[in-house]
């Protein structure tokens, strides 16, 4: 009887063996594989795309923000006034200081990220301007104030970020246009300041394209739609997240050969 039970025993006990020393050639082999994994996960966390968006305490500007944050971007947001911008503080963004009007504000900019590289720059701070309808009514003071800030704040910024930018992998540069900027839509005068400094703000981009071609940028100027914005009014039949949606898209669809053109959120080209 004893001889019977240690027969029976024994096949469950040479399968007992059987999986331990399975257990004991495998482990080595799971655990390599799991550090390697870890070493692999390592650099693809170094390699998070950095974006940097101008005039980001509302409106357009935050609804950037919002995005690249949840599509998993290392985003940076600028207001003038960093201390008021409590929603856009709220995401848990990097935000910085700028006043894209002051060359001082810029320069400190320069300053604090001169080794950060960007991938996509968004020049999206602006004014607006209620402007005469007549060219004798311009109040030449407001007129310069826009220019600042719409056309030659974006030139500002991306000449003061051209080295952070070079050491960017996506090499994008984006400016918020508008339809207004269109030489050929304008059939209408009016919006004299406005109108203006974003065809001037286009142009730019049209040069700046030009330029930088050789070194693998994609510059563009783009129109956001009619958002209800602060700006835009609360009767625009666009929503910053529509519009953010449909320029996003734009951007991760950019070829070479797009560079230098202005685009509408919708993916259309529009007219100079």
């Amino acid at each position: 009887m004893l001889v019977q039970t240690l027969v029976r025993v024994s096949p469950v006990a040479r399968l007992s063996a059987l999986i331990v020393g399975t257990l004991v050639v495998a482990l080595p082999a799971v655990l390599a594989v799991t550090q390697a994994s870890k070493a692999q996960s390592a650099p693809a966390a170094a390699a998070k795309r950095t974006m940097l968006v101008t005039g980001a305490n509302r409106g357009l500007g935050l609804e950037f923000a919002k995005q690249y944050q949840a599509a998993g971007w290392n985003v940076i947001a600028t207001a003038r006034e960093p201390e008021k911008a409590t929603e856009l503080k709220a995401l848990g963004v990097r935000v910085e200081a700028l006043d894209v009007a002051n060359a001082k504000s810029v320069a400190a900019l320069a300053e604090r990220l001169k080794d950060q590289p960007i991938d996509l720059l968004i020049n999206n701070a602006g004014v607006g301007s209620i402007d005469a309808k007549k060219a004798q009514d311009i109040d030449l003071a407001a007129y310069e104030h826009v220019f600042q800030v719409n056309a030659l704040g974006p030139v500002r910024v991306t000449q003061a970020l051209l080295p952070n930018l070079r050491a960017g992998k996506g090499k994008q540069v984006a400016s918020i246009s508008s339809q207004l900027g269109s030489i050929a839509g304008n059939t209408h005068g009016n919006y004299y300041a406005y109108r203006e400094s974003k065809a001037a703000l286009v142009m730019f981009m049209r040069s700046l394209a030009a330029e930088l071609k050789s070194e693998g940028f994609v510059c563009i100027a783009m129109s956001p739609g009619w958002v209800k914005t602060d700006m835009g009014g609360p009767d625009a039949p666009l929503t910053p997240e529509q519009s953010i949606t449909g320029m996003r898209k734009v951007f991760d669809g950019l070829k070479p050969d797009d560079s230098g053109k202005s685009w509408y959120y919708d993916g259309t080209e529009l007219p100079w």
